[in-house]
């Protein structure tokens, strides 16, 4: 095993101790009503594999505010929908995020999920791929940005796992440990948060991210704008 593989072992690791209510922990908690069996061993490598091929290589770091149902709750991996981990996304496949085929963990055959081409071919989150395509066509190689989230967990609405909700201070706080620990893990990275909560967030513990629109809620053409001017400011797009 590579030391970036140890690495990254170890972190996602430390993942699986954090609890709270109305969120889900995806590396290990386990909800029979949506996932496969071995859900939390399929996103905990997939993690793993993420991590791993960008320790040493990753050249910006993005902050997002929390994982999403339909991103990284299923995929184990922050800003990454289950189609990017099956090659069903148009412009991103499981190659470019882990370098293998990846595995979706939401059940296909699950009476709770609201739509048919879910349960045919896995979940999709705009969001992921604004963000993604905005790193490419910046001519980022996947290996050279790093996708993660404030508080990497999924906040939803009580009772409701296919929801999504804004985490508290307090959420914000206990994540905030994690990102510190991925950033010691990394080094030095030009570091980008994405939407205000990420944002004033790390701010307040002492970092200089440069802030960036989040893309949902028609923030998208901003939010690939302000990536491309500040990666082209400093020398790091082609």
């Amino acid at each position: 095993m590579t030391d970036a593989a140890q690495l990254a072992k170890r972190f996602v690791a430390s993942l699986l101790a954090w609890h709270g209510p109305d969120a889900f922990n995806p590396w290990a908690d386990f909800d029979p009503d949506y996932d496969v069996a071995y859900a939390r061993s399929i996103r905990k490598a997939q993690l793993e594999r993420y991590l791993a091929r960008r320790l040493g290589t990753a050249r910006i770091l993005l902050i997002a505010e929390a994982c999403g149902y339909q991103g990284g709750r299923f995929t184990g991996v922050a800003m990454t929908c289950e189609r990017m981990m099956l090659s069903l996304h148009p412009t991103v496949n499981a190659k470019m995020v882990i370098g293998s085929p990846g595995r979706r963990t939401s059940r296909a055959d699950s009476p709770f999920l609201p739509k048919d081409i879910q349960r045919r071919q896995g979940f999709n989150e705009p969001t992921d791929t604004v963000v993604w395509d905005a790193c490419l066509a910046a001519g980022l190689a996947p290996e050279e940005f790093l996708l993660w989230n404030i508080f990497p967990f999924h906040p939803h609405q009580r009772g409701r796992m296919l929801t999504n909700r804004t985490p508290t201070d307090k959420e914000l706080a206990e994540g905030l440990a994690y990102t510190e620990a991925l950033l010691a893990m990394t080094g030095p990275l030009l570091l980008f948060a994405v939407g205000k909560k990420s944002e004033a967030t790390l701010r307040a513990a002492g970092y200089r991210p440069i802030g960036l629109r989040h893309p949902a809620n028609g923030g998208a053409n901003l939010f690939r704008e302000g990536l491309a001017d500040a990666l082209k400011q400093r020398g790091l797009s082609s």
